[in-house]
């Protein structure tokens, strides 16, 4: 690197330091060299250049007012000649109160030389810094490689320099990070909001301390960022150009790993369609359920989360992707493999479960918490299935999870987590029968509706939802469905028409709600 002091040092020179400066000038990076004998040379001089002078402007400016205009310099350089062979003592006193390093030139040495000298030095630095990229770049390369991950990729950056270094992906999930380091959860937070926008910030705030981002991901998108622990003002060009490096290829280990996370989760989604075929596809199940290191001869539970007044079940809440990896973790600091499965409306966990039933709420209040830490924006519930005592009759405590999430999301004044059996609700006796009973019942009732709706462009099943929706106020279901309640009237009037039961009387009524409900657990 070209710098005062790395020029003093080349003894063919002949410089001689007459003032330090301040703030290690001598050690600085200069930019580059700059010949002048101006008596006002602020407009020519750049940032930290160099600037060589014979003196030649001393009768039209004093030393201090020289050295004020060049202010913005790495130092001078001041070279001696027959006329004046010493360094003016006004020059020297002017840089030591100015702070800027002074360094005295042999007459026999040209200024040229210090320009050759520096070519050279600029030359070998830059010839340095390759040589050291293509050698990182090795190293990164081989440590993707042979999997050694984004572990791999922070030790290698280490290896050089010594930085506190971390990687955090976009769902707040904290990836790898160097011995000593790490972020709680607000702090990864803070760095998922930053990966969110657009653009992503250069610096990040983590109350109180700041870190310089480096962006990780394909072209057009943010997967994931490597943080320094340093504002980027502490941090060297050197480190500053292996920390981008590194980001570049920490792309390719967060892309491989993106596309495992994406084949487990639809393997594990293809567990719930398995568990909802029944014996159809028990022996598929089975294998599955291994794979994930679950016993499927053993007992098992489900337990299904939401989001307590989400609209039409739908979690929107755009952290919502990070609860089935906080459901996950909660699972995994337990020591309990699971099959997690995240979706639009719930997260549902298949999980063996050897203790007694009321042990259950218990690690449901730890799983909830997990989720809360992580998402604390959202009020989740978690409903607890029946256990199993193998695979093979799995749906049922499925079904159940999945209806006691259903009945705790609606409810605001319910407990954030229950077992299915003390809901005291209708789910609960439409669960003490088989999904093709289920079926069989809602069809009888539904499908009239639907073969009119379907053959005339009609909204009757809409309606008869809506209706339900709004606790039978036929104004309120007027109002939602945008039409006058005298043609809700008749709409109502053709449903009793086409079932044969009368949405005006209790029994009636109740058949038709208990209709749609079994549609939805069928």
């Amino acid at each position: 690197m070209l710098t005062i002091r790395a020029l003093v040092e080349d003894a063919s020179l002949e410089l001689r330091v007459l003032a330090e400066g301040a703030g290690g000038a001598l050690d600085a990076p200069v930019l580059w060299v700059h010949n002048t004998e101006l008596p006002d040379p602020s407009p020519y001089v750049r940032d930290r250049e160099l600037v060589l002078t014979n003196g030649l402007w001393l009768d039209e400016a004093t030393p201090a007012e020289f050295v004020e205009r060049i202010a913005c310099a790495s130092g001078l350089v001041f070279g001696l000649r027959p006329e004046m062979p010493l360094t003016p003592p006004e020059l020297v006193r002017a840089c030591e109160d100015a702070g800027m390093a002074l360094v005295e030139i042999s007459p026999r040495v040209p200024f040229t030389a210090i320009s050759m000298a520096a070519a050279a030095l600029t030359a070998r630095s830059r010839q340095d810094e390759l040589v050291g990229m293509l050698r990182r770049g090795e190293a990164l390369a081989d440590a993707i490689a042979h999997g050694a991950g984004a572990t791999g990729v922070l030790d290698v950056l280490r290896s050089e320099h010594d930085l506190p270094l971390v990687v955090v992906d976009r769902m707040g999930r904290q990836l790898a990070a160097t011995s000593g380091t790490g972020l709680d959860v607000d702090e990864r937070a803070r760095v998922a909001a930053a990966l969110a926008m657009r653009p992503p910030p250069l610096e990040i705030d983590l109350g109180g301390r700041l870190a310089a981002l480096y962006l990780v991901g394909a072209i057009g998108d943010v997967d994931a960022g490597l943080l320094c622990l340093r504002s980027i003002a502490q941090l060297e060009a050197g480190e500053r150009s292996a920390l981008e490096q590194s980001a570049r290829f920490l792309s390719v280990e967060v892309a491989k790993r993106q596309a495992v996370q994406a084949i487990e989760s639809r393997f594990a989604g293809e567990v719930i369609d398995m568990i909802l075929s029944g014996m159809q596809r028990a022996n598929e199940l089975e294998g599955r359920l291994r794979a994930f290191g679950i016993d499927p001869t053993g007992p098992l539970v489900v337990f299904a989360m939401g989001v307590r007044g989400a609209q039409d079940g739908r979690a929107d809440h755009p952290g919502w992707a990070g609860a089935a990896d906080a459901v996950a973790d909660a699972f995994l600091a337990d020591g309990i493999p699971a099959v997690v499965v995240g979706g639009s409306q719930d997260v549902v966990a298949v999980l063996p479960w050897r203790g007694p039933p009321e042990g259950l709420p218990e690690l449901g209040r730890r799983v909830l918490d997990a989720v809360r830490r992580r998402l604390p924006d959202v009020h989740p519930v978690l409903g607890l299935g029946e256990p199993a005592p193998d695979s093979t009759t799995l749906q049922q405590s499925l079904v159940q999870a999945r209806d006691a999430c259903a009945v705790l999301r609606r409810r605001t004044t319910a407990p954030d987590i229950a077992r299915f059996a003390e809901l005291g609700t209708h789910r609960l006796i439409l669960g003490l029968h088989s999904p093709a009973e289920l079926r069989g019942f809602a069809a009888g009732v539904i499908t009239p509706l639907r073969a009119h709706d379907e053959s005339r462009g009609g909204k009757l099943e809409r309606t008869l939802r809506t209706f339900f929706e709004h606790d039978g106020h036929l104004a309120a279901t007027a109002a939602a469905l945008f039409v006058h309640v005298n043609t809700l009237r008749n709409r109502l009037d053709k449903i009793a028409e086409l079932t044969g039961r009368d949405p005006g009387r209790i029994e009636d009524l109740v058949d038709l709600y208990l209709a749609l409900e079994a549609d939805g657990m069928s």
